[in-house]
């Protein structure tokens, strides 16, 4: 007898439908599985064997096939165990709910029958919802995450015995829900504020107008100036996730294995912070079935890079691609996945091997031969795709003994949150959210400035020697900073402030 069982196979962030078709026939006992299966998948026979043998029903002394169609695309993971097994059940008649045209089965089996947990039911889940299923029946530990699909009924169960007691209508199990809203209104809240940095002003400034349009910034000061200690409280004013984001950020993390189970979805926007000894691999993802690397995972958030002369040179030029296409393609032998990276770039520095290059506290050390290799470590386009450059001078004394209490995290939150606001409505339909993503075309329309600033631009672009890619980012910075002031256009005190972050232009230009 032949049977059909539906489920959901993952290419990245991608899901496809696949039927499971069993055919149980006369003949030597056998048990193949056939449709390009990879090792995981072959290997589920003997699981799948023993979790119905352990459920108290006879395993079938036939000759057992079961093929994956398409036949013609890889099957990688253990997602498929509970879908064969269930194949398995139906060919046998031990159930006898034959209507699952409209379900389909995503579990990974144990061989005593429990139902383990598996990674990226989100996005398997979404591509049920577009392909018309109306019911999941999955590992009860990745409930709450395919429960934010509300489009779905999603049955979470806990083990083999358990799903054939609901199909043949012995057990009932009502469908999971969450409450969206009560779970972002619960999100955590950040421990780390700006109201605990003193002094600093300009720097606060800075990562303000980065944080409002999405902007790349570089941090360049000597040590012990709070380079990383302000980097760090970042996500305290980066804009609210909408549900659109947390979805694609849970995606991704979902395919990686990271995602909290008791919430099931990201609710507030990642800040990956990885050290410099990693590698391009693990920096843009990859492997053998490719994964998502740390700028995917910083995906509508924040990527850091702390010493970024210390990172190595080819791990650094990796991202030079993605900070432009907002996205990374992983190409393999049998396989070629994408991953969206539209993530925030922010990295501080040293200005030389020793630090204190420029300082006027303590006397630089190093040769400029020395200073000069330890710059050249970052390449000119890596730097020319970073909007903002700050200097981080040390904090005097008077500041940090100052009564004068800095401005918190969620009153800078605010104006982001406006200026936000602000790009959403004016960027509406176009597939832009942020001034960071405006193409040239958009700049042309959206970043016009009168004719004195123009000539104030034309002095800094051949004075600063910028580039065309430089030339656009300031026009970009511009823009936001114009949003944070809620004006329509873009004003010359605005072009004025947005030079003025191209320091590493006009102060290192000439070592880099």
């Amino acid at each position: 007898m032949i049977s059909t069982v539906k489920t959901i196979s993952l290419t990245g962030i991608e899901g496809s439908l696949v039927e499971v078709q069993t055919d149980i026939t006369g003949g030597l006992p056998g048990f193949e599985i056939v449709g390009l299966p990879d090792t995981s998948v072959k290997e589920s026979k003997e699981r799948i064997k023993s979790a119905i043998k352990n459920s108290s029903i006879e395993f079938p002394s036939r000759k057992i096939i079961i093929n994956l169609a398409p036949a013609s695309t890889k099957k990688e993971g253990t997602s498929y165990d509970l879908p064969i097994a269930i194949g398995i059940l139906l060919a046998q008649n031990k159930i006898i709910n034959k209507k699952l045209e409209n379900t389909i089965f995503i579990g990974e089996l144990s061989l005593d029958g429990k139902i383990n947990h598996i990674n990226g039911v989100l996005p398997m889940c979404i591509e049920a919802m577009n392909l018309g299923i109306k019911k999941v029946i999955l590992p009860k530990s990745n409930e709450r995450e395919a429960a934010v699909i509300t489009n779905l009924e999603i049955i979470g169960v806990n083990n083999l015995q358990e799903v054939i007691d609901y199909l043949n209508g012995r057990k009932l199990i009502e469908g999971s829900t969450v409450d969206i809203l009560e779970i972002f209104k619960r999100q955590n809240k950040e421990q780390l504020d700006f109201s605990e940095v003193k002094g600093q002003e300009n720097v606060k400034r800075a990562l303000e107008i980065a944080a409002a349009g999405g902007h790349n910034c570089i941090l360049i000061g000597p040590p012990g100036s709070g380079k990383t200690m302000i980097a760090k409280r970042i996500p305290s004013i980066l804009p609210d996730l909408t549900f659109e984001e947390a979805l694609d950020v849970t995606k991704i993390h979902s395919i990686s294995g990271m995602l909290d189970n008791n919430i099931g979805i990201v609710t507030t926007r990642p800040f990956r912070s990885p050290h410099h000894t990693i590698s391009p691999t693990s920096m843009i993802g990859g492997g053998r079935n490719p994964k998502p690397g740390e700028i995917s995972l910083a995906h509508n958030g924040v990527l850091f890079l702390d010493e970024l002369p210390e990172f190595n040179r080819t791990t650094l030029e990796v991202l030079r691609g993605p900070l432009e296409d907002k996205n990374v393609t992983i190409s393999r032998l049998y396989s070629k996945v994408e991953y969206p990276s539209n993530f925030m770039l922010i990295a501080s520095m040293n200005p030389c091997p020793c630090g204190y290059y420029g300082s006027e506290e303590k006397n630089c050390n190093c040769s400029g031969q020395a200073i000069e290799k330890y710059l050249n470590r970052i390449s000119g386009p890596l730097l020319d795709r970073i909007d903002l450059h700050v200097e981080v001078k040390p904090v005097k004394y008077e500041k940090l003994n100052s009564e004068i209490k800095p401005e918190t995290s969620e009153k800078i939150k605010k104006r982001v949150n406006n200026a936000r606001r602000i790009q959403y409505l004016r960027y509406k339909g176009t597939g832009i959210y942020s001034n960071a993503e405006l193409t040239p075309q958009m700049i042309e329309k959206y970043c016009q400035i009168d004719e004195q600033s123009k000539k104030i631009l034309e002095q800094a672009f051949r004075k600063l020697g910028l580039s065309a890619r430089a030339y656009s980012r300031i026009l970009k910075v511009a823009r936001t900073i114009a949003d944070l002031e809620s004006k329509e256009n873009i004003e010359m005190q605005h072009i004025l402030e947005a030079i003025q972050y191209r320091s590493l232009d006009r102060k290192y230009g000439d070592k880099f």
